[in-house]
């Protein structure tokens, strides 16, 4: 009666049981459901003919049904037993002494889902249980649910024509946008040419692309192809990436109309080096602009909250919005929130964005984001900066290619801060959900300046959360790779000359929505480039003092 038909390739049941009731209600049974609870080796799916009213603006996504949970959502299992009056939380393959009555799913989307077992069988709720700890826990990067998935398409020349057209058209070129035959038609920066339409569509004359990193020979959390002065020569980069954390050498993000450029690098290691490379690579960063300006260097480090300050605010958060019953007046979950300090760093993010703006903006400066390694705040302001500056950046497929750049292709560590693998709590940081609630600040200020909309950005914050896209899956394009590529050899998998599995990236929204409901993403008052520059409020026109190169952003405001 109750049959789950998988929407995935390669989704397989692995346990379920009958006769499940979900919750509904907070203090009641009415208007609870029931039905069959059902674990997969992608979801945790509950399968009803009850249903619940469709509410306004709700998009429905093609991979999940209304009640189903990624597994890769679920943050915490816990089982009751109401007789024994015993909890417990359950980790991947551990015993479970009592028979469950009830299952509470703690998600990271902020959703906490209740199933009770009174009338099912008291051996199959235990084991489904069991089966669901053990499947949202995987061990490693490649039992990850979209391994599966995609090697699935990789039998036969059909399945490869399929993979392929999830990246590139059939010629290999690609324009900003969407065809209507649902392939991704838009920069993933993964080849040279895309970041020369990028140098030659900001004007960035004085700059190249360097290829020094084919094979990730050079750094393993680097792109393969990535953008320098035009007056460093690789042999230059090659001595001075030793003495970069990580072999990051600086990286450049953007330039504007004016000639400032925007940079962003990872600390110098060796401090006997420190002065000596800071004016190589300001003089370089200087000769790029067409009027010699200066270069300021801002300590990311030193001027922001730090990875492990931003996890706590967002675990107090959602402490107060899920898991504390809501009582209390206003006032005080508004005083609480406060004290979570997350609005807090929201401000911080934003207020040292508008600094920089106002640099390269007003004062014609370069400025040079300096970050440890490079993949974390620094990801989060270089995006602030462009999207308040430049237009472009503002239009759907603009913020896409925004983030593929200063997230994806730069090696922001998705598979560690959403901590996929449920491994290490200490590396989990929502960096990604704090760019999101900043520029959905930034809209409600410039509701017009936007493409998209915040039914855009909960989409694809709830996209994190579905192993199947390359996007959020990795801590770094080679990563992706050398998995891929054991994978696939692993499995016999034939993947011909590409030598590796072509992930799909988020970007084809097909993939899980309808055109119906993709049109939801775009903002009816958009006004297109009207807006040259939007920015966190007003900046005040700071007075800067002279610094000599290499000076700090913070020396501008003295």
């Amino acid at each position: 009666l109750f049959s789950l038909k998988p929407k995935c390739h390669r989704e397989i049941v692995v346990n379920e049981v009958s006769f499940v009731r979900k919750c509904i209600g907070a203090d009641s049974s009415h208007g609870d459901l029931w039905g069959k609870l059902i674990c997969t080796n992608f979801k945790v799916s509950f399968i009803t003919h009850d249903a619940l009213p469709m509410q306004r603006f709700q998009v429905a996504n093609r991979l999940l049904g209304e009640h189903d949970v990624p597994l890769a959502c679920v943050e915490q299992v816990v089982t009751v037993n109401d007789a024994k009056g015993k909890q417990k939380v359950l980790c991947s393959n551990q015993k479970l002494k009592f028979n469950p009555t009830e299952l509470i799913l703690y998600c990271k989307d902020f959703r906490i889902i209740r199933f009770r077992f009174d009338e099912a069988g008291p051996q199959s709720a235990k084991k489904v249980c069991l089966a669901i700890a053990h499947y949202s826990q995987p061990a490693d990067p490649q039992l990850l649910f979209g391994f599966e998935y995609i090697g699935k398409q990789y039998y036969g020349s059909l399945g490869r024509c399929i993979v392929h057209s999830l990246t590139a058209t059939c010629s290999g070129e690609r324009v900003n946008g969407v065809d209507p035959g649902g392939g991704l038609q838009m920069p993933l920066f993964d080849r040279p040419s895309e970041w020369d339409r990028e140098i030659k569509r900001t004007g960035a004359a004085e700059w190249r692309v360097c290829s020094i990193n084919e094979g990730y020979v050079v750094s393993p959390s680097l792109p393969e192809y990535f953008v320098v002065p035009v007056s460093l020569a690789d042999q230059d980069l090659k001595q001075y990436l030793c003495f970069f954390t990580a072999h990051r050498i600086p990286l450049w993000c953007w330039n504007h109309p004016n000639g400032s450029a925007l940079v962003r690098m990872a600390s110098i290691s060796d401090p006997l080096q420190q002065r000596k490379l800071d004016q190589r690579i300001c003089s370089a960063i200087t000769k790029s602009h067409p009027q010699r300006s200066d270069v300021l260097k801002s300590d990311l480090d030193k001027n922001l909250p730090n990875i492990q300050d931003i996890q706590a605010a967002f675990v107090k958060v959602r402490q107060i919005c899920v898991i504390e019953p809501f009582e209390e007046s206003e006032e005080k979950w508004l005083s609480s929130m406060e004290s979570s300090r997350w609005l807090e760093y929201v401000r911080a993010f934003l207020k040292h964005s508008a600094e920089v703006v106002y640099l390269l903006e007003g004062k014609h400066v370069s400025v040079i984001l300096q970050e440890e390694e490079d993949r974390d705040l620094s990801c989060v302001v270089s995006s602030l900066v462009q999207l308040m500056l430049d237009p472009h950046f503002r239009s759907l497929t603009g913020f896409q290619s925004l983030v593929q750049k200063e997230w994806v292709m730069a090696g922001h560590r998705f598979l560690d801060r959403c901590n996929h693998l449920k491994k290490n709590d200490k590396e989990e940081s929502p960096l990604f959900q704090l760019f999101l609630d900043c520029v959905w600040q930034i809209i409600n200020q410039y509701p017009a300046a936007f493409e998209f909309t915040e039914t855009y950005l909960t989409v694809l914050s709830d996209s994190m959360w579905i192993p199947v896209f390359s996007t959020f899956l990795f801590n770094c394009p080679q990563q992706r790779t050398e998995n891929s590529m054991d994978f696939a050899k692993s499995k016999c998998i034939p993947v011909g000359e590409e030598k590796a599995l072509r992930f799909p990236p988020v970007w084809d929204w097909s993939q899980q929505f309808t055109p119906k409901d993709q049109a939801l993403f775009n903002n009816p008052m958009y006004v297109g480039k009207g807006a040259t520059c939007v920015q966190n409020g007003a900046v005040k026109s700071f007075r800067r003092t002279k610094v000599n190169c290499p000076g700090t952003v913070s020396d501008a405001w003295k």
